[in-house]
């Protein structure tokens, strides 16, 4: 059974950091390709981020030199480190990763940037 399960999320200023994690289970998590993706309530969920086996990223623009991905395959965990946060990037972040012919979602974890 795949599970994933986000934390770190939180309420912070303007300009502050918050690091996300996600842990897996249930996958042989060093060969999958990772992502984290961001929903404001109402409206679809967007890309942020990627990272793949070989450890290769790739970013949103919006983020990009903001936001830093990450794994540990020995946690089989992947990490989104957010710096410089600003209020638009409030929202509810989920990672997800496919295996076997669908995609899978943690329950996601909320960030709230305040200014």
């Amino acid at each position: 059974q795949v599970r994933l399960v986000e934390r770190g999320g939180g309420l912070v200023e303007a300009g502050g950091s918050l690091r996300l994690s996600c842990a897996s289970s249930g996958i042989n998590f060093r060969i999958h390709k990772m992502n984290w993706y961001r929903q404001v309530t109402g409206n679809e969920r967007d890309f942020l981020a990627s990272i793949n086996s070989d450890g290769s990223t790739n970013y949103q623009d919006s983020v990009k030199g903001r936001f830093t991905i990450s794994r540990d395959n020995a946690r089989s965990t992947v990490y989104l480190q957010m710096n410089n946060l600003k209020p638009e990037d409030t929202a509810v972040y989920f990672c997800s990763t496919y295996y076997k012919t669908r995609d899978y979602w943690g329950q996601g974890t909320r960030v709230t940037v305040t200014s």
